[in-house]
């Protein structure tokens, strides 16, 4: 390894940074300061890949970018899983760049490789493991955007990620099913008959939503009441979207140690779609926050390619 785990230095050679997730596969190709110079996106995700042409998808879509002289290409997120182009051990925390570097899967040497995401046990009765794969990027590029190597992150999404950073090391992290079950409740639940899906963004409504979820109680029992709202017209249809979804990112927050006076803001990572409404109840708790978006993917590839 060239450089510490928090501060790497920048690669000396081309790279060529590809984010293969579920559903969709986007890459960018970088200059000598990590500037991004070309940028492509596609709804190829690995789920959309026939086993076995995965090389051919990638040489289909980014071999012009490869004929650069000593490009370097590093892939992350799930065509690093069992169902991707090859499976990625992940790489147990608390880990940083230097073990990241260490556990790359080299498809080729020194040429194209999966950066194998992270692992951690959660302090339970069962030693519970919880697992990211190109979440671990989005945390190092975004803590590089920031200028820091300590923090708290959230990673809004279907299955939302909330990372603890320490010395420039990812620590422990924990995964919630918010945006899943958000999907299921509104759709394939009896909540679903009273709500209308197409009703606009209802700040106030939502922000009620948080408030509910910080009282005692079971969110089972507070799931409810978006049907009785409803039945008693104390919410409309349209506005029962938002107070449902404040219910369960309120319950993400209240899991978490927050507190107003914490010093430094937490970090946001996602688009401002997915930011918006945990930057609106963060900051209704007081909480400071930060949002960086599809920049830091890029930020912590090239990152990464430093160690290579």
């Amino acid at each position: 390894m060239k450089t510490s785990a928090s501060h790497p230095s920048s690669p000396q050679r081309p790279v060529i940074a590809i984010d293969w997730g579920t559903s969709s596969l986007r890459g960018a190709r970088l200059g000598t300061t990590g500037q991004v110079l070309e940028s492509r996106a596609w709804p190829r995700g690995i789920l959309t890949v026939p086993p076995g042409q995965f090389e051919a998808v990638f040489l289909e879509l980014f071999s012009d970018w490869m004929q650069e002289p000593r490009a370097l290409c590093l892939i992350s997120g799930m065509a690093g899983s069992r169902q991707g182009w090859q499976e990625a051990p992940y790489c147990p925390c608390p880990a940083g760049f230097a073990e990241l570097g260490q556990h790359l899967l080299w498809l080729q040497p020194d040429r194209i490789a999966l950066v194998p995401g992270l692992s951690c046990t959660n302090a339970d009765t069962l030693n519970t493991p919880d697992v990211m794969r190109g979440e671990e990027v989005q945390i190092f590029g975004a803590l590089q955007l920031a200028g820091r190597d300590s923090a708290t992150l959230v990673l809004p999404g279907t299955h939302s990620k909330w990372g603890q950073v320490q010395g420039g090391r990812v620590t422990q992290f924990q995964t919630f099913m918010t945006g899943e079950v958000f999907a299921l409740m509104s759709q394939h639940s009896i909540l679903g008959k009273t709500l209308d899906l197409n009703g606009a963004f209802d700040e106030a409504t939502f922000l009620q939503g948080v408030d509910q979820s910080q009282q005692t109680g079971s969110v089972l029992h507070h799931l409810f009441a978006v049907r009785t709202l409803g039945l008693f017209e104390r919410l409309s249809a349209a506005q029962l979207p938002s107070y449902l979804s404040g219910l369960l990112i309120g319950e993400e927050l209240r899991t978490q140690s927050l507190s107003p006076s914490q010093d430094r803001p937490v970090i946001l990572i996602g688009s401002e779609a997915l930011t918006l409404r945990y930057t609106l109840a963060l900051q209704h708790l007081g909480i400071a926050c930060q949002s960086h978006g599809a920049e830091a993917t890029w930020a912590g590839l090239f990152a990464l390619a430093s160690t290579c």
